[in-house]
């Protein structure tokens, strides 16, 4: 059996509540009453109704507020609110927009209007509902898909790792396997950080913080990447405060985000140009954070109307299409690391080419 469509009805008149029960009474939805916002607010604790309808009028709390309440709590934000008012006026109307009503009904009430008005709204909602339930679907085979992409991973990287280990290989052969090897390292990175993503979305996402000397730490990260860099004919320059750099920090997490952060660097940039890095302490009008790690290039760069957009993992497709260069889940995975530690990241341009991603935590 299909379940009824649930309406509260957030009135504090007796007569009010009744008279939209009786406009509504046909219409087959399961019908829950609250007396007033405190008592509205507790049921949602234990109800998902599908529409609100909310008086404005009422003592205490009034229904531009509970609105904004009810909108602003990631756990009811989806459902629409019908505020039902006897105050007609634009800046009535403003107001309940910017608490963020999605539609309006003036008293008296007619039973026509209500109809019509509720049924739209329960539109929209089974339409949210169903959007929700895909994404989750597609989350979670994608998911599936990715953890099952290791075993295979990690027999590739296993083989090939033997067979560097034959000392009878050919230098075109032991080059061949080496790619092959390095290749299926990145694909491992890849799938590491989707499952990454996927767990801080759901909110298993736990650092296991340790005191880490961002120097060294960054010492790694180029030795890492020197080859490549030489192989590209750029200079890589790695500019260290003379003292060690202590932090409390997830240091696997970390190291793949500064990984990443010089890749990018590295890809975009021309032969014959400089990727710079500069580990530092904060300015003094940074409250929290305490060190700050820049890195720039010396490529396309990255237009100002995309910079708030490199970050978001939905943006990626879209963003590669309009020719956007340092753009990928690497990113989305930067940023919810740094997140993670209470830290900001962010890109500016690196004058006069290029771009600079700074990091603060």
């Amino acid at each position: 059996m299909l379940q009824q469509p649930q309406v509260f009805i957030v009135d504090d008149e007796p007569t009010a509540r009744d008279t939209i029960e009786g406009l509504l009474y046909r219409e087959n939805y399961d019908l829950i009453f609250a007396a007033d916002v405190f008592d509205a607010l507790d049921q949602l604790n234990h109800i998902s109704p599908d529409v609100i309808l909310m008086d404005v009028m009422m003592p205490g709390v009034d229904g531009f507020e509970a609105c904004q309440r009810i909108k602003n709590d990631e756990r009811w934000h989806h459902i629409p609110i019908i505020l039902i008012t006897a105050l007609n006026s634009k800046e009535d109307i403003a107001r309940g927009l910017d608490a963020g009503a999605d539609e309006f009904l003036s008293k008296p009430v007619n039973g026509l209007e209500l109809r019509a008005r509720v049924r739209s709204m329960l539109r929209i909602k089974e339409q949210y509902d169903e959007l929700t339930r895909l994404l989750h679907l597609r989350e979670d085979m994608a998911g599936m898909v990715v953890h099952d992409m290791r075993v295979p991973l990690n027999v590739i990287l296993g083989f090939s790792e033997l067979l560097l280990i034959e000392n009878n290989l050919v230098d075109q052969q032991r080059q061949d396997i080496e790619k092959i090897h390095s290749q299926a390292q990145r694909l491992q990175a890849f799938v590491n950080d989707l499952l990454i993503l996927a767990k801080a979305e759901q909110d298993k996402f736990i650092l296991n913080c340790t005191q880490v000397d961002v120097n060294r730490l960054m010492e790694e990260v180029e030795q890492d990447h020197g080859l490549l860099a030489q192989s590209k004919k750029i200079n890589l320059v790695v500019k260290l405060p003379p003292y060690p750099t202590l932090m409390m920090l997830d240091k696997n997490l970390m190291r793949r985000v500064l990984d990443n952060l010089l890749s990018n660097a590295l890809k975009f940039s021309p032969s014959n140009h400089t990727v710079t890095v500069r580990v530092g302490q904060c300015g003094s009008d940074t409250a929290k954070a305490q060190v700050r790690i820049e890195i720039s290039d010396e490529g396309p760069g990255i237009p100002a109307g995309y910079r708030d957009r490199i970050f978001n993992k939905f943006e990626v497709v879209t963003l590669k299409d309009h020719h956007v260069s340092q753009v990928g889940l690497g990113l989305a995975f930067c940023q919810m690391v740094v997140d993670a530690h209470g830290g900001q990241i962010w890109v500016e341009d690196n004058k006069p080419t290029g771009s600079l991603f700074v990091v603060e935590i």
